[in-house]
């Protein structure tokens, strides 16, 4: 067509229609697009190629498009430039790959792009400039000179990636190779990264919410960035609360001896706010403060003891809890403020600002002369005391009895007995076993252990890994600069998409009927829905006060042989994925994955001591509702022998299915993720990882139908319960299909029928069943000569749908 919007939009349509037959037919007008006269069509179609990546990459790669995006790089065009950088972007975090290959005259042109193209083309440029290592200081110096005018741009999301670029390439500035160390350049920067993040807080609230959490982060990696610019952050009367809560982080933060007084009298006057959220917070913010400032203590102590006069009872509360803290960062500097404490017990209420209290109690017995009459008032209410207050109940009344036995003695013994005979609580039983143990033995060795010097506690203002927090400097601007967490914490990207074409290929519906029927289009968006991985909405339990009360399960043994050793069919092999590195870990780098021995789903974990002093030995485990109502049957791991630093343990552990473990329904396709908790009992260190649970684990052997059956569950289904896919450069194993038959076996995939098709192809039939009792059947198809196979999975479960068809997926890929 003469008229380039009517060729742009035609490229545009036919890019949006995922369907795997299309692609053929795409591919020589989007190549005639590529190489268009008129630059609004090439940058159309540029973003086309990044569709169809999507749908069938390697059709891209033998296109030759990738090549072609990257000479639109150095197109005429900024926005044909800048669609091409967007394009190889997308390819690059959909493959896993670098397909952008920044070199130093590719640079020039995307920076000559940068001050011509549209605010969205500026920021793929800008992100894309992010991910490239200049060669030296002076380069990153000529970078950010190209870059830091984009500083003043009107659209907040180019400013936040314009900073992003400049902080990234600040690191290479003051490395050991950067001339610029400890120069002007770096002061320079630095001056001129603060007026447009101040601008920023002058938007919507959303947006100051999102720059917030992103200043969060910059304040931590480059504090002398805002040092002086700590008003900006003071809390307006009409913020929304999520605005203001992260304000006072970031004032915590910046907060220092040349500013502690303005900080104080605003936080002051927070506390007398109506928002009680709003209200603790700024309490805790004040006791924080103190912790940071050592100078500055006594200052927030005094703003601390002003706010418990005002008799309210939640600021009262949190004042108590933030002066323990106070305690255990000074020991022996500020008791002098314990007799007010005393006087407002009576307004306490909450578990952890009793639990607050009882410890200063405890800790000072000696210097509070009714101590022991303050604990005997909580011991009236110990049974319906929160977990959390009667152990510190038992502590406090232990250490009270060592600094003065004669008073006490019928105290300690009355909250040993609650403690180990009346309590149901293990943590409470336990500790007051070794108490009772300590004290009827060696009365000394029990001062020793109960009124041992302890540590201090740190200032946590700065909380972040430096490794995560450079992580998250270079995530800016996105989703993870906004839950501080890194990108493969919170999204998980789907293995195999199809990406070959079967195109005019025809599929027979059924077994034993001749008739031929092409695919239905319409039926092809189904194949995305395999791709939803997201959160199911609960949260991992807390594992603190998780015992090691039942016995280790044995590591499985694998399939049964016969009495010659040999396998009557090949075993089922487990994928092994990284789920949890050794920085998340405290030093142990966690591999996990699925399959069914015996019978039995189990769970294969692999544990690699990287760095962790402590040997790992005895750990425990906990799963959170998933959508296949997995648990284990046993929360003990054991180690034997312990692993130490630089070596490996492997444990089995069995899994079994209740309908209490199942999550509810969250959308209209089930989750594949297991959220796992793990706790490691020797450091009492918790981690957390989500992994991808492989539905072969749970087919059951009771899955084989015959023929007629087959057929008929086939014909009740529905055909939008059918889920289709194209899988292409398989393994040579996986073309033959009585290798693939025997493989599936092993799976309990179940062999129905095989017969040839039109144009040499031949359709293979399986069926299968998990343990929970969802019906699958499964319809392959090869053609002579193509290394691909096309698959249909239907099901009456089509929650379950989209991970039956990955499971076959990924059995026929390894």
């Amino acid at each position: 067509d003469p008229n380039p919007l009517i060729r742009a939009l035609a490229v545009r349509t036919m890019g949006c229609i995922r369907v795997d037959r299309i692609t053929e037919y795409l591919c020589d007008p989007l190549s005639r697009a590529l190489r268009d006269e008129d630059p609004y069509v090439r940058k159309t179609a540029a973003v086309c190629v990044a569709k169809l990546y999507d749908i069938a990459p390697g059709l891209v790669q033998e296109r030759g498009f990738l090549e072609i995006l990257h000479d639109l790089i150095s197109d005429s065009n900024p926005s044909v430039v800048a669609n091409g950088v967007a394009a190889l972007s997308e390819i690059a975090e959909t493959s896993g790959k670098d397909v952008m290959r920044i070199s130093a005259s590719v640079m020039q042109k995307l920076l000559a792009a940068l001050n011509e193209c549209t605010e969205w083309g500026q920021v793929f440029i800008l992100d894309s400039l992010a991910k490239y290592t200049p060669a030296d200081a002076r380069d990153a110096e000529g970078i950010v000179e190209r870059v830091t005018p984009r500083l003043q741009h009107a659209n907040s999301a180019v400013v936040m990636s314009a900073v992003k670029v400049i902080l990234s390439y600040m690191e290479i500035m003051t490395g050991k190779s950067g001339y610029a160390a400890n120069s002007d350049v770096i002061r320079n920067l630095t001056r001129k990264l603060a007026p447009p993040l101040v601008t920023l807080l002058n938007s919507e609230p959303e947006i100051q919410y999102v720059a917030l959490r992103n200043i969060n982060l910059i304040v931590q990696k480059r504090p002398t960035i805002l040092e002086n610019e700590i008003k900006v952050f003071f809390c307006k009367y009409n913020d929304p609360i999520y605005v203001k809560m992260e304000k006072l982080e970031i004032i915590i933060k910046l907060v220092s001896e040349k500013n502690i007084e303005q900080v104080l009298l605003e936080l002051k006057e927070y506390a007398t706010e109506v928002d009680v959220d709003f209200v603790r917070k700024s309490v805790s913010a004040i006791g924080r403060c103190a912790v940071k400032l050592e100078r500055a203590a006594e200052r927030c102590i005094g703003v601390l003891l002003e706010l418990i006069q005002t008799k309210v009872n939640y600021v009262v509360q949190e004042s108590v809890i933030v002066i323990k803290d106070i305690f255990r960062r000074y020991p022996n500097r500020y008791e002098s403020i314990i007799a007010t404490l005393c006087d407002n017990l009576d307004t306490l209420d909450e578990p952890l600002a009793k639990a607050s209290m009882i410890w200063i109690i405890g800790e000072y017995a000696e210097r509070i002369d009714n101590a022991d009459e303050l604990l005997d008032n909580f011991l009236e209410t110990f049974d319906e005391e929160d977990s959390m207050v009667q152990l510190q109940l038992l502590t406090a009344t232990v250490k009270c009895f060592l600094k003065n036995p004669e008073d006490t003695q019928d105290m300690v013994q009355r909250v040993l007995d609650l403690a180990t005979e009346e309590s149901d609580n293990p943590d409470l039983r336990d500790r007051g076993f070794i108490y009772w143990r300590l004290l009827s033995t060696d009365p000394e060795a029990a001062k020793l252990v109960v009124l041992g010097d302890k540590p201090v506690i740190e200032d946590d203002t700065f909380k972040l890994e430096p490794n995560l927090l450079n992580t998250l400097i270079g995530q800016i601007a996105t989703l993870s600069s906004i839950y501080h967490k890194p990108p493969e914490a919170f999204v998980v990207r789907a293995n195999g998409r199809g990406v070959m074409n079967l195109a005019g290929t025809p599929r027979t519906d059924v077994i034993d009927e001749g008739e031929e029927e092409d695919y239905d289009d319409d039926d092809e968006e189904d194949e995305e829905e395999e791709e939803k991985t997201g959160d199911n909405g609960v949260d991992l339990l807390d594992m603190g006060g998780m015992g090691l009360g039942e016995s280790a399960k044995a590591p499985s043994t694998g399939v049964q042989r016969d009495l010659f050793g040999a396998s009557p069919q090949s075993e089922p092999q487990v994928r092994m994925n990284k789920v949890c590195p050794a920085e998340k870990s405290a030093g142990i780098d966690v591999f996990a994955g699925f399959r069914q021995v015996n019978g039995k789903v189990v769970m294969e974990l692999e544990f690699q001591n990287v760095t962790s002093t402590t040997p790992v030995s005895n750990l425990a485990i906990q799963l959170n509702k998933n959508a296949f109502g997995l648990s284990p049957s046993s929360q003990q791991i054991a180690l034997n022998p312990p692993v130490n630093v630089g070596f490996n343990g492997k444990v089995s552990v069995e899994l079994v299915t209740s309908q209490q473990m199942l999550a509810p329904s969250n959308g209209p396709a089930a989750s594949p993720q297991v959220q796992v908790a793990i706790k490691n009992m020797a450091t009492n260190h918790i981690f957390y990882f989500a992994v991808n649970f492989n539905l072969e684990a749970l087919f059951s052997s009771d899955g084989a139908m015959d023929r007629t059956s087959f057929i008929d569950t086939w014909k009740s289904i529905d055909d939008t319960n059918e889920l289709y896919g194209t899988l292409s450069d398989l393994p040579p194993a996986s073309l033959d299909i009585d290798q693939v038959q025997t493989k599936f076996a092993s799976y309990n995939i179940f062999f129905i029928a095989r017969r040839s098709a039109m144009e040499g192809q031949e359709v293979v039939y399986f069926s299968m069943k998990t343990m929970t009792g969802m019906d699958f059947l499964a319809e392959l198809t090869f053609k002579q000569g193509v290394n691909a196979c096309k698959i249909c999975v239907k099901t009456q479960n089509a929650a379950y749908g989209a991970i039956a068809k990955s499971s076959i997926e990924n059995l026929l890929r390894f």
